[in-house]
């Protein structure tokens, strides 16, 4: 089976499809319309394609001997860029991933079967942005043998602008290296630890993760810490607010008590959760929130605002839920957790059996598998 992928080269989820395809014996190719940064498909062996879609908008330097293209005029070469390579590799099916600039050059090559995965800002910002982006949602998804999504909650948000039935293929993580942490000294230390893993972006609510935190210590304070001595919060990850939020804990007094460890390799995060005692995610929007599954994954009990993506994977008792833009009711649960270890291993636990039950990665590859082979039968059945 020879699959033609047409996804951001760049993105951690694409290089986990791509890979995990690979070993599981599928031909991938990889057709991106933004530059790779490293050599990951090299050393993989993945075939990799590059039009840089996006370099008229570029004014750096290194690209001012590049005729500058208009939007259409680059869609337009990209468009006939992956009709080349489709005669050029015959792939079996064509697997866009992002129903944006990714899916209109997948959906205007013409070819099928044609497989397209909404990834989440994709059907729950983009399309309400104009008419317009509306309108290419509908073209694109429309143009789709198969749609696939992350979460069913995200198919539902898709439906809006697709008929059709469509799948869900979970984007779990691999519980071998996301695995519970035998770490059992954090059972007599006393000192907790909330931590999360996100980029530093208003999206995300990390400033309402910092005042539900210094909110939280003053409830300890007046309602007596118990056996809790110290807290502390970890926040990893890179993005334009972290000058903001270092100023934002300075202000509530806890900059002493948190500590910002910048941008993570995507293979260090299960080392932070060994650090960590309870995972908050406060986001404002998370379509699927796989942050949340990574320390569920962990046993680390998780506390996550009411976004779609969170209610989904936390749905059961996995976690606790909280409202969205209501630091008070975070920092109520997080004194909850903070002043009741046993409820906080007791959540670790169902989080990794929910992990296990629902997003194990493998399980997930196998799920997308034996779409690409029901799409395959279907397409074939059609030719006779």
């Amino acid at each position: 089976m020879k699959i033609l992928l047409v996804s951001d080269a760049g993105s951690i989820h694409t290089k986990r499809w791509a890979s995990s395809l690979k070993d599981a014996g599928v031909d991938i190719v990889l057709f991106s319309i933004t530059p790779a940064a490293d050599d990951f498909y090299d050393k993989r062996n993945i075939k990799l394609y590059v039009f840089d879609l996006f370099r008229y908008k570029k004014n750096d330097g290194l690209h001012k001997n590049i005729p500058l293209l208009s939007p259409l005029a680059a869609h337009a070469k990209a468009v006939a860029m992956l009709k080349n390579l489709l005669k050029k590799e015959r792939p079996d099916i064509l697997h866009a991933h992002y129903a944006t600039s990714y899916g209109m050059t997948a959906a205007l090559a013409g070819f099928h079967p044609f497989i397209m995965s909404v990834w989440g800002s994709d059907v729950y910002e983009f399309p309400r942005q104009s008419l317009t982006n509306r309108l290419a949602v509908e073209f694109m998804l429309k143009q789709a043998d198969r749609v696939l999504s992350t979460s069913g909650m995200m198919a539902a948000e898709a439906s809006k602008y697709y008929k059709g039935e469509i799948g869900v293929t979970p984007f779990g993580v691999d519980l071998n290296i996301f695995r519970t942490i035998s770490d059992h000294s954090r059972r007599s230390r006393r000192r907790v630890v909330f931590g999360t893993v996100k980029t530093l972006s208003h999206k995300y609510g990390i400033d309402l993760l910092v005042r539900a935190f210094a909110r939280m210590r003053q409830m300890l304070a007046v309602r007596g810490s118990g056996n809790v001595a110290e807290t502390g919060l970890l926040i990893a990850g890179k993005g334009s607010d972290r000058d903001a939020l270092e100023s934002l804990a300075s202000e509530l007094g806890v900059a002493s008590f948190v500590n910002f460890l910048g941008d993570v390799p995507h293979d260090k995060v299960p080392g932070i959760y060994s650090d960590v005692d309870v995972a908050v995610f406060l986001s404002r929007a998370e379509s699927f929130g796989v942050s949340a599954v990574e320390a569920m994954a962990c046993s680390v009990p998780v506390i996550a605002s009411d976004a779609d993506g969170f209610r989904e994977i936390l749905e059961n008792g996995a976690g606790i839920i909280v409202p969205r833009e209501n630091a008070e009711a975070a920092a109520e649960a997080m004194f909850r957790l903070a002043v009741n270890e046993e409820e906080r291993w007791s959540l670790g636990e169902k989080g990794r059996r929910r992990a296990e039950e629902r997003y194990d990665w493998q399980k997930n590859v196998e799920t997308m598998l034996a779409e690409y082979r029901n799409v395959l039968d279907k397409a074939h059945a059609g030719k006779h």
